[in-house]
């Protein structure tokens, strides 16, 4: 018998036909290797998350295979146990209530950078546009707890930027829902990848602050159909 309520019941049976068909666009984008990887989405209206279970590989992430846990990482609905980087997702939500979404890749420029613990400059004005300036480098943190999700926050809270750099690990996304904090992963491997291949050229050049407020503000406000 499932703990969650059945007024949540239509919400949850949505986000995991939503949260199966994203996490369908990690490996479409070259974002992921195997089983590593995930999405995850708020349940609105509960300390919930909807999230893909551990070593299953996505081309059995249906969404009956989705699990729901708890925002302390406990299994709440589903087969299989959730993602070991649950715990990471829940203390996001916990601590940040406008998220709605976040995403884990290992994404290969990313990661990189990473890697060397540096964070990727705005030079783009793509990265003005989605990321408000420089990506972040967040600090290096053990799985297995919410040490991961710990970084995240402290790091994220003092950024515009979706996308933080785990040291030596790789890359979190977050966004007002889960498609958007796919979005951001996914230009996140571009630019990665792009400021890599501008610096065996020569050093890129960081945009002017203003530059990237003026970009930052059009881009998020003005831009698209509202």
């Amino acid at each position: 018998m499932s703990s969650i309520p059945e007024s949540l019941r239509p919400d949850v049976e949505r986000l995991k036909r939503e949260v199966a068909d994203l996490h369908a666009l990690l490996p479409a984008n070259n974002l992921v290797a195997w089983t590593a990887g995930n999405v995850s989405a708020r349940v609105p209206g509960a300390d919930l998350l909807v999230i893909k279970p551990s070593g299953v590989t996505y081309d059995q992430l249906t969404p009956e295979a989705m699990v729901v846990a708890d925002f302390d990482g406990a299994l709440v609905e589903g087969d299989r146990s959730p993602s070991s980087d649950t715990f990471a997702h829940g203390y996001v939500y916990a601590h940040m209530p406008e998220v709605g979404g976040v995403v884990h890749t290992h994404s290969d420029y990313a990661t990189a950078w990473a890697a060397i613990r540096e964070p990727i400059p705005c030079v783009l004005t793509m990265m003005a546009d989605e990321f408000g300036g420089d990506i972040p480098v967040g600090p290096f943190a053990l799985i297995g707890d919410d040490s991961i999700g710990r970084g995240i926050v402290e790091t994220l809270r003092e950024s515009r930027s979706p996308a933080v750099l785990m040291a030596g690990h790789g890359p979190f996304t977050i966004g007002r829902d889960a498609k958007a904090a796919v979005k951001a992963a996914v230009m996140l491997e571009s630019v990665a990848r792009t400021v890599w291949v501008a610096r065996q050229m020569a050093e890129p050049q960081r945009l002017d602050q203003a530059d990237i407020d003026s970009l930052y503000h059009r881009y998020q406000n003005v831009y698209g159909q509202k």
